[in-house]
């Protein structure tokens, strides 16, 4: 399985059954100079330099998502996993948000054989960011070890039962066969909310970006990575930790209504902004109005329960600042599809990533059927 990565840089951690490869859409700004020090002492193996360094980073910093991702990255590649365990587990309490925290506390997990614990935090890794790729498959290697388990007791209860034996035989040849051997961490901090890495965590790979405050987590060093999906997708590659994006205000006034009526790229566009402004002025009766009935809720789960998780995190204490650039609209009858780059900013996060978000033409007015990240 893979770990999660973001800004600092990302490493792999130790083998476990499937190989799985890191990555992370969303870059965070660095919040200080330090950080990229500490990734550097990551990439070079010099795991005790960077633990002092991060520890006397978080001293200054306490709530800083970033500096405490990496110290769990740290603890984790010096084979200390009931450290490390905490410190992940801290920070998806404080950052519910994050995808990456979870991954990695799968990654442990399943290092430890706990499958069901890996499994259930690989799930609410999935559900704050439905399209993580990383945790996707890292989320199939959980449950083709667990088959592998079930079929083997099925076995112990009726050794001559050749259909049982002929199913361990194909899902151990899967978990054999799987790319590279280990699960796939994620190396960094990633974005608000949501998106994504495998379980494990070893050598340095390639950087994913952190977010100041809510930060998902994973294997260290280099900066911002561009979306692998599998932004968290796998992680490949990426070039030094750079800052974010400055976050953008948004260019229009609160809607407190759905979109006008229209049906051009130009109502499209500006009921994308109307939408970003809504939520940027916390307006979560405007902002809600912006989707379809028939939209497509994260996991299939209920309107109103996801209506409810919104409203929760939009009338979060602080201010809040949403901003959309770089709109392509493509017309194709009653639909748009709508590729741009979304700005987010909050008293704890900021953080800059590709989105696509289709809109359907109801009634005169452009309504949001689906949303995600890339």
């Amino acid at each position: 399985m893979r770990p999660s990565s973001s800004t600092p840089s990302l490493a792999r951690l130790p083998a476990l059954f499937i190989g799985l490869a890191l990555s992370v859409s969303v870059s965070f700004a660095i919040a200080a100079d330090t950080l990229p020090d500490i990734q550097r002492l990551m990439k070079q193996g010099q795991m005790p330099q960077a633990l002092e360094k991060v520890d006397a980073y978080i001293s200054t910093k306490p709530k800083d998502a970033q500096g405490r991702f990496l110290k769990g990255l740290i603890l984790t590649e010096m084979g200390r996993p009931a450290d490390a365990i905490p410190v992940f587990t801290k920070l998806t309490e404080d950052y519910p948000e994050l995808p990456e925290p979870y991954n990695n506390l799968a990654v442990l997990y399943a290092q430890q054989k706990q499958y069901d614990k890996a499994r259930t935090a690989l799930e609410m890794a999935i559900r704050t960011h439905p399209s993580y790729s990383i945790a996707h498959e890292n989320l199939g290697d959980v449950y083709a070890k667990l088959a592998s388990q079930a079929y083997d007791k099925a076995l112990q209860l009726d050794s001559s039962n050749s259909v049982t034996q002929s199913k361990l035989s194909l899902i151990r040849e899967l978990i054999s066969t799987s790319t590279k051997p280990g699960v796939k961490p994620t190396a960094a901090v990633t974005r608000p909310a949501a998106e994504p890495t495998k379980l494990a965590v070893a050598e340095p790979v390639k950087p994913v970006a952190a977010p100041q405050p809510p930060a998902a987590i994973v294997t260290p060093v280099t900066p911002p990575a561009k979306p692998v999906e599998k932004v968290p997708e796998p992680v490949k590659v990426e070039k030094p930790a750079e800052k974010a994006p400055e976050i953008k205000s948004a260019s229009t006034a609160p809607e407190k209504s759905a979109p006008g009526d229209g049906g051009g790229e130009t109502d499209v566009t500006k009921a994308l902004q109307g939408w970003a402004s809504a939520w940027s002025h916390k307006d979560v009766k405007g902002y809600l109005s912006y989707y379809a009935s028939d939209f497509q809720t994260p996991n299939s789960m209920p309107r109103k329960a996801w209506e409810a998780e919104r409203t929760q995190r939009i009338d979060k204490p602080g201010k809040l600042q949403v901003s959309v650039d770089d709109i392509k609209v493509s017309l194709s009858g009653d639909k748009a599809t709508v590729r741009f780059r979304q700005h987010y900013s909050s008293a704890s996060l900021k953080t800059s990533a590709s989105k696509t978000v289709v809109f359907v033409r109801s009634g005169g007015k452009w309504l949001i059927q689906q949303e995600r990240v890339g």
